[in-house]
């Protein structure tokens, strides 16, 4: 049996943190649904802006747009939800056959809406009106503007992955959203299982720190992080407050494990995908790191629902002057920051294309 197998197998979905229009149209998903056990995809800003820079494939869609274009941004979701519904069609099996526990794709709201609230309740519902699929995820940022965004699009009856989670407390503030999101439904007499995933980055955390611990203490801090937030995960799922609401028809928001590639060039490639195997959770991983894992990975047990050692860990690195609480806010700052750059970038390509102004070009009002 395959290790990617045996990872399903116990318990945990293989998701691919990938798009493209060459991943679709060349069979290679469809591949690594059927060689590799891979159940679902997520997408973000950086994924589309390195796909249209770097292929062709998407230059003559683009161009087709150029008369009745309005936009970049209009230009670009509808080049994301072409691929996104086509993939979303190649999981429906997946989707069908697990209840609608797995076989799920995601797109983003746009990042310039991470500090915007009412926005991104209409962005959301729009972009899940759009689709017409019950497997794709719309993704808003847990940030603060986002968390009662995700709490008012689940009324909605919208599914959300929440990106950009760093911490325990940012995924408890996710969690505790979905939770009411999900009760207001129950009281307002509508349907409660709408689905949901918190998606937890782990690899940052050890790129922030790299430069300032030891040797030994490298590449720990991220793994020690997802402990401590599994264990928090695990007690939510197993507090009374849950079981009434999952009695009623609720199902669980999925802890989904993001930033999964290693980064350090002298770590094991299968770092993180062997230490956050975990039942009940997602991993979303590059093409890299899953073919990586498939090749030379190891399964050796799985993540301990009480934290392990993560407080011992977390311990040492705090006595080095490192405050995760401190340091979760500012890498789920940079994150934003980094994905409204992927995201500017993507419109002036886009837009040099269609020969509209460029993103730089327009004034902070034709952003709202």
């Amino acid at each position: 049996m395959k290790l990617t197998q045996e990872l399903h197998d116990l318990g945990q979905s293989l998701w691919l943190d990938n798009i493209t229009r060459t991943l679709l149209s060349d069979g290679t998903l469809r591949r690594y649904i059927t060689d590799y056990s891979v159940t679902g995809l997520t997408s973000n800003p950086t994924i589309f802006d390195k796909a249209i820079k770097e292929g062709g494939f998407y230059d003559a869609t683009i161009r087709q747009r150029k008369a009745e274009a309005e936009s970049a941004e209009a230009v670009f979701f509808e080049l994301a939800l072409a691929d996104l519904v086509d993939a979303a069609d190649l999981f429906r099996s997946v989707y069908d056959s697990s209840g609608g526990v797995d076989g799920w794709v995601s797109l983003e709201v746009s990042p310039l809406l991470a500090n915007d609230t009412a926005a991104s309740i209409d962005a959301a519902l729009e972009l899940h009106r759009r689709a017409q699929r019950p497997n794709l995820f719309v993704k808003i940022p847990g940030t603060p503007a986002g968390v009662p965004a995700i709490e008012e699009s689940i009324f909605r009856g919208v599914p959300i992955n929440v990106t950009l989670l760093f911490s325990p407390e940012q995924y408890r503030a996710a969690a505790e959203a979905y939770v009411r999101g999900i009760t207001r439904r129950i009281t307002a007499g509508l349907a409660p299982d709408v689905a949901s995933v918190a998606s937890l980055f782990v690899s940052r955390w050890d790129v922030a720190v790299q430069d300032r611990v030891s040797p030994q203490l490298r590449n720990r801090l991220g793994i020690a992080i997802a402990r401590r937030t599994y264990k928090a995960y695990r007690e939510l799922l197993a507090s009374p407050g849950w079981k009434q609401l999952e009695a009623a028809g609720a199902r669980p928001q999925r802890l989904l494990w993001a930033s999964t590639g290693t980064k350090d060039p002298d770590a094991p490639d299968t770092l993180y995908v062997e230490a956050l195997a975990a039942p009940d959770t997602i991993n979303t991983m590059p093409d890299k790191t899953l073919l990586a894992f498939a090749d030379h990975g190891e399964l050796n047990g799985v993540m301990p629902v009480d934290g392990g050692d993560a407080e011992e860990t977390l311990g040492k690195f705090a006595r080095l002057g490192i405050d995760d609480a401190t340091l979760a806010a500012e890498l789920q700052r940079e994150g934003t920051e980094s994905f409204v750059k992927s995201w500017r970038d993507l419109m002036d390509r886009i837009a040099s294309k269609i020969e509209l102004p460029g993103e730089a070009d327009r004034t902070p009002a034709e952003h709202a």
